[in-house]
């Protein structure tokens, strides 16, 4: 009994661990246990996990629980101080360059706005009905506005500002001070075109054809100066369309008017010729006429045929009374024989020969229709011209300002807390996305 009693002494006194393993920490245990088995201590705790094993087997309590060690504190490594010298390299020092240059070195702009839109004194129906089907079948048609539009930011219009402003003497003051926003001095005319880009902004909205301009300077009296000049070349453009227009519409309505005019004398031409070659003025009344004479011939024999009837019932055979009334009627019979020929026959009398009076009626209808198409035409050229005229004695376009060129009293740009925070944004997005990459490449290598 009592060597059972010390045998279970013993091994619970394997089983447990030591005073000291108890009083050791947990990092000191978790070292220990890196360390691997060394010494009698080892051997100790590897017959006290066997005893315990059996005893596990033998169906004994329950397992101790082991219990894992505590994570040492976070600590900066070289690594993580690189990521903060890179996020202040990247990020913080170009963005307190920026709020630096904006707010001591960049100049104060001023702002100018103007508005404008073509207005026409002429009814539009017919012009909207036809750009309406246009854009149905898909086409585009380009107004005075569109034209004007794309004028502002021509090359002309910056030649025209700067012939009246001076715009490189302006906008390279600053230089060098303000590089960004200034115009360096010796720029060339596509450099000047580029820059006027950046002061000109142009809101266009093609639905109701309002134009509104906003011009930027450093001072508040050439800014109205520039919207001045652009709002003056403008209405300049809009008269040059309306005095091409109508120049063009007088030069068609005159071309016309010319062409209708020849087109009437060949036609007269040509009836005169007609005359002269039939020695007829006119075929219908001569064929009335004709039928006029056979009318006449045929009335007269049928009074010789009536009177020789009643000679011949009173008279001898050889009476010469008979005998002259048989000549008359055959005279009258050739008469009238003769007279139906000419209508179906070769007008040997009147010199048209080769030539039937249908022909010649024929031919005289078609002249005549052809003078009358003339005449028509004429009076409708003349018409037209005149209606031109009278559309190019009024200006039927013109340039409607409802907003006049502003001057400004306070500086509205540029707007350095949103361009300083475009720019924040700007370099965190750029300094985020080399840090991804870079990790990325790391883990991979």
């Amino acid at each position: 009994m009592t060597d059972k009693i010390s045998s279970a002494d013993a091994d619970q006194a394997g089983a447990q661990p030591s005073t000291s393993e108890t009083a050791a920490t947990p990092a000191e245990r978790a070292e220990r246990d890196e360390a691997g088995p060394a010494g009698p201590r080892a051997g100790a705790r590897r017959g006290g996990r066997r005893n315990l094993a059996g005893k596990r087997a033998a169906g004994g309590g329950p397992a101790p629980v082991r219990v894992m060690p505590i994570a040492r504190p976070a600590q900066m490594k070289r690594r993580h101080w690189g990521l903060l010298a890179s996020f202040g390299v990247v990020v913080l020092m170009p963005l307190i360059a920026v709020i630096l240059y904006l707010w001591v070195a960049a100049q104060d702009q001023y702002l100018s706005t103007t508005g404008f839109t073509v207005r026409s004194q002429e009814s539009g129906g017919a012009t909207e009905l036809l750009g309406g089907l246009a854009q149905f079948a898909g086409g585009t048609v380009a107004s005075d506005s569109d034209i004007l539009y794309e004028f502002i930011q021509s090359q002309e219009m910056v030649e025209a500002v700067d012939a009246d402003v001076d715009l490189r003497a302006h906008y390279s003051q600053p230089w060098p001070g303000d590089w960004v926003f200034a115009l360096w001095p010796d720029a060339s005319r596509e450099d000047l075109d580029w820059y006027w880009q950046r002061i000109v902004s142009i809101s266009y909205d093609s639905g109701t054809g309002l134009i509104e301009v906003q011009a930027r300077a450093f001072d508040p009296e050439t800014a109205r100066a520039v919207s001045q000049v652009i709002l003056r070349e403008s209405q300049d453009r809009i008269n040059r369309l309306n005095d091409q227009a109508r120049a063009d519409a007088i030069r068609y309505a005159q071309a016309d008017l010319d062409e209708a005019i020849d087109r009437l004398k060949a036609a007269r031409e040509a009836l005169t010729q007609f005359r002269t070659r039939t020695k007829i003025v006119d075929p219908a009344a001569d064929i009335q006429g004709r039928m006029g004479v056979m009318n006449n011939l045929q009335q007269q024999l049928a009074s010789a045929l009536i009177e020789y009837d009643l000679l011949r019932e009173t008279a001898s055979p050889s009476d010469p009374r008979l005998t002259k009334a048989e000549q008359l009627i055959e005279v009258i019979r050739e008469r009238i024989r003769i007279e139906r020929q000419t209508f179906a026959s070769d007008n040997t009398d009147t010199g048209a020969v080769g030539e039937d009076y249908p022909s010649l009626i024929a031919e005289f209808e078609s002249l005549t229709v052809d003078l009358d198409y003339a005449e028509q035409t004429y009076r409708a050229a003349l018409t037209a011209r005149q209606v031109a005229r009278d559309d190019a004695a009024r200006q039927s376009r013109y340039l409607a300002t409802y907003v006049k060129p502003t001057l400004a009293q306070d500086s509205e740009y540029p707007i350095r807390p949103l361009v300083a925070a475009l720019a924040g944004l700007f370099l965190l997005l750029l300094w985020s996305i080399g840090a991804l990459i870079y990790y990325s490449i790391r883990d991979r290598s």
